[in-house]
């Protein structure tokens, strides 16, 4: 019974890898570190975690009740992970005082661990192979992962290596570009070059965010977290509705 519920049939749940995408995925990367870092000083950190948790099943809730790709819900879902990774990767270090080296090779093993499973059960990691439950189960275990980890390493990067925000922004986008060069110019494996990237759009939308809305002493502009987050949430809200009115395909 249970291999034929995680092996039930199910339309595409994901959306093409354009640029649209990229762009999206990148500003809710920025909307979840904001987001996350203002709501946990202006309301009690454990009541916040558990407003997160919440939000986040009920966005994977109506992700797997969907029958196709719906952008509101499939964005929805990914902001909801951006905004709780980064929660789970603050309270590892703020609440339990796990170093970020520690906390990232524990992300990077956890993510490693998934793809080998992963690939192990299903020979493929590829997003396009979305085509049943399980898989759907093992890409939103990986795309947490990711938010985590990403979290982690641009915190170490901008703390620990003291790199700050801004030049940790400029690094991660730096590494962003690798993948891209690799798969139009050397025409790498493109499973591989999209998690690469993917990974990599957590640190570097954070580390602008960061950038732009923590305050001077921080390495930061001051502009305010909660105004960043507002912002992103604006601009994103603005590209699904795109995609949901002018290009639902997409």
């Amino acid at each position: 019974m249970f291999n034929q519920m995680f092996n039930k049939p199910v339309a595409r749940k994901v959306p093409e890898v354009t640029a649209i995408f990229w762009i999206i995925k990148l500003l809710s990367t920025g909307m979840g570190e904001t987001t996350s870092d203002f709501l946990v000083k202006t309301i009690d950190p454990p009541i916040v975690v558990g407003l997160g948790a919440l939000g986040l099943l009920i966005a994977i809730v109506l992700q797997f009740r969907a029958n196709r790709y719906v952008p509101w819900i499939y964005w929805f879902a990914v902001v909801m992970v951006a905004i709780f990774g980064t929660m789970a990767a603050d309270v590892l270090h703020v609440g339990l005082g796990v170093p970020y080296v520690v906390s990232t090779l524990t992300f990077s093993i956890a993510l490693a661990l998934i793809f080998a499973v992963w690939y192990k059960v299903e020979k493929t990691l590829s997003i396009h192979s979305i085509t049943n439950t399980r898989r759907e189960l093992f890409y939103w275990s990986t795309v947490m992962a990711t938010f985590a980890l990403g979290t982690a390493l641009g915190d170490m990067t901008a703390s620990t290596l003291r790199l700050g925000y801004f030049d940790s922004g400029i690094l991660f986008t730096v590494i962003f570009a690798i993948p891209a060069i690799m798969y139009f110019g050397f025409k790498l494996n493109e499973v591989l070059t999209f998690w690469f990237a993917y990974i990599v759009t957590r640190p570097l939308g954070a580390s602008f965010a960061d950038w732009i809305g923590r305050p001077k002493e921080l390495s930061g502009i001051g502009f305010g977290t909660g105004e960043i987050s507002l912002v992103l949430a604006i601009l994103i809200l603005i590209l699904v509705v795109y995609l949901s009115v002018k290009r639902p395909s997409l």
